[in-house]
């Protein structure tokens, strides 16, 4: 076999589909879809619907989150029939080095690193905002240095997010104890967020006034699909829990319900928030870190405003655990191929956890979170995810015609195939080409570090390589 050839070979997920790897089965679907909630509504819920109104779309930003939930739902879809098939840990990493080859995983599993990183810097950076507004109210406040990275919107004298640092490496911690312990804190904080999330809508639809919705598209059509574009980023939740595949309890029934109603019950808390935040303040004001406690305290409804602090601190917080714990997982996944150094794919005996990857994954995010502004970590997570949908989803024809698959038990079928897989694969990257030229261009330097790695170490080690 030549050496381009070899850049392409297939992952035989059969070998690894009965081999015991250490992971835990404890999930069930239900903590698969509080997973789901967990990390979907949280970061977007409390960052994205100010940023995408005062942006892209003014007033209609719902529309944004109702085309982004349509492709999101495509997308799961896929996910859905890849993670019944196949249920191993790597998510879409996993998926398509299985049809597409070991050259194209790694490109997509070095992207998706960087979704993980991003999303989990870009959470903590909001959870700092929030719990530094909760401080205030006490009368506490932090040097300005010590506030927000410098650059930071609306900041001055900015230089490093102690606060979102901090955060990043106590949740960091919390995973390094095991999956058994941090499902059941997510589960609890899930509860509380939804009930919060009920209380701001609640309370501000009775201050809804009709003149903010007007205009309803202030920067025109073409504002929504900008505005999706980065509602994407909102949605990434299902990703994660697809990560979880080899800590399920029968994952072939409980991998696509995880993901499929995690989706469904976001998508409806998305558009309600969103509806009403654009109709209590107008979307010009609306471009901060923290829109939805902005909009009770102009309501004067600070009381409510303290709640809701209190509450996104909460709900953030499970996103954090939720994406810690799936780029944990992708690393474990990545390494065990031999594409990464192996001390990543090492399982703590006792908490059955890859320790040593997960507090590596959370130093790096941390850093991230406590240095880089929160409008240049957005994009650079939806481009990873846009990337990892568009493959998946054309992933699903392959799928379907490679005789390697034709024997697996598959208990979900992506309806309407081939049509819906393409249709996916289309949406995703068009969405991708209506982000900034900045996410591109960080994107670029992204994939050339990875090309580095992969030539100087995993091409070397990869163990499908060795065993062919």
């Amino acid at each position: 076999m030549g050496r381009p050839r070899q850049l392409f070979i297939k992952k035989q997920v059969q070998t690894d589909l009965y081999r015991k790897t250490g992971l835990e089965k404890t999930l069930t679907a239900f903590s698969l879809t509080t997973m789901g909630i967990g990390a979907i509504v949280g970061s977007g819920i409390f960052i994205t619907p100010g940023l995408i109104a005062a942006n892209y779309t003014g007033p209609g930003v719902m529309l944004s989150y109702l085309i982004a939930v349509v492709v999101c739902a495509m997308a799961a879809l896929c996910y859905s029939e890849f993670s019944s098939t196949i249920p191993l840990a790597g998510s879409a990493y996993t998926y398509v080095y299985a049809v597409f080859g070991e050259f194209a995983a790694w490109i997509l599993g070095w992207a998706l690193i960087s979704e993980y990183l991003f999303a989990v810097s870009s959470v903590a950076v909001s959870w700092s905002s929030y719990f530094q507004n909760l401080l205030a109210g006490f009368g506490i406040k932090l040097p300005n240095f010590l506030q927000a990275a410098a650059g930071t919107a609306g900041v001055h004298g900015g230089g490093v997010d102690i606060v979102a640092l901090v955060i990043t490496m106590l949740v960091a911690w919390l995973l390094s104890k095991g999956i058994r312990e941090s499902a059941r804190i997510n589960n609890i904080m899930v509860i509380v967020k939804i009930l919060v999330i009920l209380l701001f809508i609640g309370i501000a639809i009775f201050y809804v006034k009709p003149a903010n919705y007007n205009p309803f598209l202030p920067f025109g059509t073409s504002g929504i699909f900008k505005g999706a574009a980065v509602a994407f980023y909102a949605y990434i939740g299902f990703d994660a829990v697809s990560t979880a595949s080899e800590e399920v309890k029968n994952p072939k029934r409980n991998m696509p319900i995880g993901i499929i109603s995690s989706l469904l019950v976001a998508a409806v808390l998305y558009i309600s928030l969103s509806a009403v935040l654009v109709g209590v303040v107008h979307y010009t004001k609306l471009g901060v870190a923290d829109p939805v406690a902005l909009a009770l305290t102009l309501i004067h409804q600070n009381w409510a405003s303290g709640v809701i602090s209190l509450g996104a601190i909460v709900g953030m917080t499970t996103v954090l655990i939720v994406m810690s714990y799936g780029g944990t997982r992708l690393l474990f996944a990545i390494s065990r191929d031999g594409l990464l150094p192996a001390s990543l794919k090492r399982l703590n005996p006792k908490t059955h956890v890859p320790v040593a990857n997960t507090w590596i994954f959370g130093v790096v995010a941390s850093l991230f979170a406590a240095v880089i502004p929160i409008d240049k970590i957005a994009e650079l997570v939806n481009i990873g995810t846009l990337s990892a949908f568009a493959m998946v989803s054309l992933g699903i024809v392959f799928l379907r015609h490679d005789e390697r698959f034709k024997n697996l038990d598959t208990s979900f079928k992506v309806p309407w195939y081939p049509y819906l897989p393409i249709a996916s694969f289309l949406a995703c990257v068009y969405l991708m080409t209506q982000l900034q030229a900045f996410t591109w261009q960080a994107f670029g330097i992204w994939v050339v570090l990875g090309l580095i790695v992969y030539v100087s170490y995993g091409y070397h080690h990869s163990r499908v390589r060795s065993a062919a």
